[in-house]
């Protein structure tokens, strides 16, 4: 079985408020026969979009292959924050990679978000974008922490684009009895993903990319050049991207040993007109502190996009009942409200929440594993490898050192011991220890 036809309609976009409020271009031809190319990219979501962007600019045949539509995947179904940093924060890699690393990881995370602003301000892409990320949580003592990070960021990295909110002026902004207080990033942004990913894909294409949709890749042959197949053509290429993420399956396995897949999901409510001030009083994102995190935030329409819960393995749950258990345990005063919408999609995570970059063999590039934080990391990752590609790897090098390490067990044991994981958490989230 693959996560790629296990819940949607071939060549479809899932039936999300996202895609309902897109403007989809109209479909790319399948690819039919062999073709040739400086570099084949295979995934048409914000890596691969990107990296076709960033090679097609600088003047190389691209092709990319997508099995459904483009922005398919998690890049046009996820929560929309483009965030700061990366998924793990600064005092982690601190200790992970040492002060220096870590201080040129952050440098990477802030070209990732300014990247991302960029191509939409250049390409014209109209994604809905708006500042402000907060991040919130129910204890007291988790309050305090993010208040700390907040400070951290300020001394050591002159960040100082945070609000520090306690318990009365959260309240202000988000009335949920759930949350204790937060921080609010006003550099960071949120958007419209699969806009996003469409207006990416406009972009790509003006550049001179070429892209199949329709044409699922089933193997990768490395060589002196490449050959990457689908089941009625191939690409011959120099160079091969991997821009999968949690789709990929067993494309590359020594990728799939370090980024597995996990199902998350949203959902939208009818429009909540005067109502929405229950939920946010500043059109601002949220995610909260909780392992398995929520995270939330009003349409243009006004209503509330929902997410959390996650899954394992091929086949979606019941979403509706899934997201609306946490959204209720958030905001009480929503029992009565209708929820129009419900999808999930599935991204890659890595054990140490780092997105992971390799040369899994010569001539080919993998980029995925974000662990929910991808909407910049992405893009960057998508435009590193297109510079690593010119021989510029400096970038490309500094986020594959980053340890990444490989679940334990492989594939066969690694989906239960993290469902296990997982279910120790959401537990310690409940009682609050």
């Amino acid at each position: 079985m693959d996560l790629l036809f296990s819940n949607d309609r071939r060549g479809e976009y899932p039936e999300s408020w996202y895609a309902a409020t897109a403007e989809p271009l109209a479909p790319f031809p399948a690819l039919e026969g062999e073709t040739r190319a400086d570099v084949a990219v295979v995934g048409g979501g914000y890596t691969g979009l990107s990296a076709a962007l960033h090679l097609a600019e600088a003047g190389r045949r691209v092709v990319l292959l997508e099995a459904h539509r483009v922005g398919f995947g998690a890049s046009g179904r996820n929560g929309g924050q483009l965030g700061s940093g990366q998924r793990a924060d600064q005092v982690k890699l601190e200790k992970m990679v040492g002060a220096e690393d870590a201080r040129r990881l952050w440098d990477l995370a802030e070209d990732a978000k300014r990247l991302a602003k960029d191509l939409i301000a250049r390409h014209d892409i109209d994604c809905h974008l708006r500042p402000g990320v907060a991040w919130t949580a129910s204890s007291e003592s988790d309050v305090r922490e993010l208040h700390d990070y907040a400070e951290h960021l300020l001394r050591h990295y002159g960040y100082d684009a945070l609000e520090v909110h306690d318990a009365a002026s959260w309240a202000s902004i988000c009335p949920s009895p759930d949350y204790r207080g937060g921080i609010v990033d006003m550099d960071a942004a949120h958007l419209h993903p699969l806009r996003l990913a469409i207006g990416l894909a406009r972009a790509a294409w003006d550049a001179g990319a070429v892209i199949h949709e329709q044409s699922h890749v089933t193997g990768v042959e490395p060589g002196s050049p490449n050959v990457v197949t689908t089941g009625v053509g191939r690409v011959v290429a120099d160079h091969v991207i991997l821009a999968g993420n949690g789709y990929l399956g067993g494309l590359q396995p020594e990728v799939s040993r370090s980024v597995m897949p996990i199902n998350n999901f949203i959902v939208a409510t009818e429009p909540l007109g005067s109502r929405a001030a229950e939920v946010l009083t500043r059109d601002i994102a949220v995610a909260d502190a909780r392992f398995v995190v929520n995270y939330f935030r009003l349409s243009q329409d006004g209503r509330l996009l929902f997410g959390g819960g996650e899954s394992y393995g091929y086949r979606f749950p019941d979403i509706r009942k899934t997201v609306s258990k946490p959204m209720l345990e958030v905001f009480p005063s929503l029992q009565d409200v209708r929820l129009d919408y419900a999808w999930g999609g599935t991204l890659g995570i890595t054990r140490s929440r780092m997105p992971h970059l390799a040369r899994p063999a010569p001539g080919i590039l993998s980029a995925g594993g974000y662990s929910g934080h991808g909407v910049g990391t992405a893009i960057h990752a998508g435009q590193l490898m297109a510079r690593a590609v010119a021989g510029e790897t400096d970038g490309f090098d500094a986020m594959a050192a980053v340890p990444t390490p490989a679940f334990p067990g492989g594939g066969a044991l690694r989906t239960p011991l993290l469902a296990l994981a997982m279910s120790w958490f959401a537990l310690r989230d409940k009682l609050g220890i």
